[in-house]
């Protein structure tokens, strides 16, 4: 059998270093000794390596390494690791007995009843500032709420060509949240710990996945979480993990109240509520949009209320592509008018006449307000698509904007998008050679920056 894994041997408490009591006069002379109070091996180090360590302090640096490594440590056998961990708390626990007067500089030795007094104390600050400020004031370090976690620190490799220089701040939040994360604890103080960091780092995917966890774990109330996310997603618009968050929240919240109609209306007022408020602030943000084709299905709001909201924002802005690709999907996705599950670019059967007359008629509307405006045209072909009908019943539209093509001196063309759809008219009907004419001259003069395009499609015309 192999040999069984000694365990660390004990360390003999070292004599306390005297303390240069001499005033700390400049920031470089602050921000050295606060390093030598947290790296008090550093020098040691730096001077003759881990051989110039007493065999005590060896031992306390080496397992600190360990206990700050997982990869490290679970190499290591369970009773080693558990070694490990003893050494590294007890000579945390011993540090505590040595606290330094701020008024004389010195280490002075306190009780274990002082040092509960000073934690009750300390702990009691934190309450209250949480509870009349909602926010952190200090050092994770120094709250008492967080005495039983042991950090883990973000360590860097040895000689890595691009560390990463995170501020203090962020560094020791994340080093808290990576020990609270390997034990899975669920606790109103870890969700406050996300806050924390989310405040400082809202695009953190992991922390966001860590937060949802707790909320699962601890039964938050989903509303009041809902609210408070609102105000972050305010903060940061862009931000992807924020609206991947709220679809899990939805995911897990909507099955607890989908026999509830009540509920369900409450929880489609106040969404569509915040998407509109979202919305004034960036009509095209891509992540709003996307989470809004996703609550549509989700909570049924097919209908008029939201087709009216939609025309809101294209009336607004005529040129909103985003507002157009929700009004194709809001009107043929819907259960009620559409085949489940048929393709946007495949004909439904499903889908009425007086659909197609009266989305074909909108976007003609909108074409003659601003004809090379790309979105009504794209959306109008949809549509004829959805009902199966051919491009040539908008030649009389088309030939608004495009006229004398070919010939030179009365050639007009005030909408290239109507050229475009022209040479499909054409190419529908079989004329191939007028087809090949609107695509050259789109790329010849109305449209030369998309040429290769232009010359792919006559290609494709001819083989065809």
């Amino acid at each position: 059998m192999p040999p069984k894994s000694k365990a660390p041997p004990k360390q003999k408490e070292q004599e306390s270093t005297p303390v240069d009591n001499e005033p700390l006069k400049t920031v470089y002379d602050r921000s050295s000794h606060i390093h030598r109070q947290g790296h008090p091996y550093a020098s040691s180090l730096a001077a003759g390596g881990p051989s110039g360590l007493s065999p005590s302090d060896r031992t306390v640096w080496a397992n600190a390494h360990f206990a700050r490594t997982p990869a490290l440590l679970k190499r290591l056998g369970n009773k080693a690791q558990r070694d490990v961990w003893n050494a590294f708390l007890e000579k945390k626990e011993r540090e505590k007995g040595r606290w330094l007067d701020l008024e004389t500089n010195k280490a002075v030795a306190v009780t274990a009843d002082e040092v509960e007094e000073e934690k009750l104390r300390r702990k009691e600050i934190a309450r209250l500032r949480m509870e009349l400020y909602g926010e952190r004031t200090g050092a994770y370090g120094t709250d008492p709420a967080w005495d039983d976690v042991v950090p883990m620190p973000i360590e860097e490799p040895e000689g890595a060509l691009a560390a990463i220089a995170y501020p203090e701040e962020y560094a020791e939040a994340i080093s808290y949240l990576r020990a609270v994360m390997a034990k899975k604890e669920y606790s109103p103080r870890c969700l406050r710990l996300t806050e924390h960091i989310i405040s400082m780092n809202p695009a953190h995917y992991t922390v966001w996945l860590y937060r949802f966890s707790i909320v699962q774990g601890m039964k938050v109330s989903i509303p009041d979480e809902i609210e408070w996310l609102n105000q972050v997603s305010l903060e940061n618009l862009k931000n992807y993990q924020i609206w991947h968050h709220r679809r899990l929240l939805m995911d897990h919240y909507y099955p607890s109240i989908e026999s509830d109609s009540e509920e369900k209306a409450k929880l489609a007022k106040s969404e569509e509520a915040f998407l509109a408020q979202i919305l004034a602030e960036d009509t095209k943000n891509y992540h709003v949009w996307s989470y809004r084709q996703y609550l549509v299905p989700k909570l049924g709001l097919f209908g008029e209320t939201e087709l009216r909201a939609t025309e809101a924002l294209i009336d607004e802005d005529v040129r909103n592509n985003s507002a157009w690709s929700h009004r194709f999907f809001i009107i043929f996705t819907d259960p009620a008018n559409s085949t489940p599950g048929s393709l946007s670019t495949e004909y439904d059967p499903k889908v009425t006449a007086d659909i197609i007359d009266r989305e074909v008629k909108y976007a003609e509307e909108k074409i003659l307000l601003a004809p090379q405006n790309q979105s009504p045209w794209n959306y109008v072909h949809g549509v004829l698509v959805k009902g199966g009908r051919k491009v040539d019943t908008l030649q009389g539209l088309v030939e608004r904007f495009v006229s004398d093509i070919g010939i030179e001196g009365s050639e007009k063309v005030t909408s290239s998008h109507a050229l475009e759809l022209l040479a499909d008219i054409y190419a529908e009907k079989g004329e191939s050679d007028k087809a090949d004419l609107c695509l050259r001259r789109l790329g010849d003069k109305w449209d030369r920056i998309r040429l290769g395009y232009w010359e792919w499609k006559r290609a494709l015309l001819k083989s065809n």
